[in-house]
């Protein structure tokens, strides 16, 4: 097996909630609880769940853009929560992301020739402005874009075309992991598909490892090696592709799947329709955090905190229904 590449080991993040005059923490959201994965250098691991389950959070930390309430993450053997700046500056290089946004997340005063290589300059990778426009027109057209783009304002694109612009800004400094942080949700269906294969291609050019975050479960199969299910700031089940979607074990990961369309009607699934409102998760209930929408839940549910482990070869589930 190869070595890995990233390793995430009970990650918490808890963002205190303040009121009153002095602005008091009355209390703390916990956004990411405990959460514990590895990837392998060249996989995908799919991350996936409702809005506000942590999965942009956990991406966030893994990258030290936010810094953890305590948990560990090791990358490349490097514990990155204990590194100096000037040692975060030179491991950042290997990390890049693609955020969801992509009319938000260009600066709007830079043309594209700025935005994708300023990061080469940054870095050192390449010796003068001209070098860099030369790296910079490769990567234009590696991701489906035109010479004459270089020296626009990214106003004047659409959104899939601000896309691809940020995928080339992250592949400039040549990483090898890259956060994908919802990177097709707020694209035109027409224009998913394409961004998607790209990203795959890109993957296999350049020896890429992605962690792919997205709540539509549809995509998550089609580029995934791994995937794991997140609620309410924990891991829930995690396995391989292929054995999440043919038989998933954990009821979240069933009523996630359920919902999931297909193109003939009379081969849909039976929907499971999850009763109650969402926890908040300033105050995650006790015991198995969806035990209050669990269609199978029993006693011990609500008491004792099922443990996350390994039920099949790979697959990994948090449910008492698997003791």
């Amino acid at each position: 097996m190869p070595a890995t590449l990233l390793k995430v080991k009970q990650l918490k993040k808890y963002f205190p909630i303040k009121r009153g005059l002095m602005s008091k923490a009355a209390s703390q959201v916990h956004a990411v609880d405990g959460v514990s994965f590895d990837i392998l250098p060249g996989e995908t691991l799919g991350l996936v769940g409702e809005s506000g389950c942590g999965k942009s959070t956990t991406g966030r930390l893994i990258l030290r853009l936010l810094e953890p309430t305590s948990g560990e993450i090791f990358f490349q053997g490097n514990e990155i929560f204990s590194l100096s700046k000037k040692k975060l500056r030179s491991m950042r290089r290997n990390m890049q992301i693609i955020f969801q946004d992509p009319y938000a997340s260009l600066n709007p005063r830079m043309q594209v020739e700025e935005i994708i290589g300023e990061g080469m300059l940054i870095h050192g990778l390449v010796k003068n402005r001209t070098e860099r426009r030369e790296c910079v027109l490769e990567l234009l057209e590696r991701v489906g874009l035109k010479k004459e783009h270089l020296n626009r304002y990214p106003h004047e694109f659409s959104g899939g075309q601000r896309q691809r612009i940020g995928i080339a800004r992250a592949l400039a400094v040549k990483p090898q992991f890259i956060v994908a942080d919802e990177p097709i949700s707020a694209l035109d269906v027409s224009i998913q598909a394409q961004v998607l294969n790209l990203l795959m291609d890109l993957q296999q050019e350049f020896g890429l490892t992605y962690l792919f975050i997205a709540h539509d479960l549809s995509v998550v199969e089609h580029i995934s090696d791994r995937v794991a299910v997140m609620h309410l700031g924990q891991i829930v089940e995690l396995a391989n592709s292929d054995d999440l979607y043919k038989q998933p074990l954990h009821p979240y990961t069933q009523c996630l799947l359920s919902a999931i369309p297909v193109p003939d009607p009379d081969n849909q699934p039976q929907r499971i329709i999850l009763k109650g409102e969402i926890p908040s998760p300033a105050n995650p209930p006790s015991g198995c955090r969806f035990h209050t929408r669990c269609p199978y839940k029993m006693d011990i549910c609500a008491e004792i905190e099922p443990e996350f482990k390994a039920v099949e070869a790979k697959h990994f589930v948090a449910c008492h229904l698997m003791d």
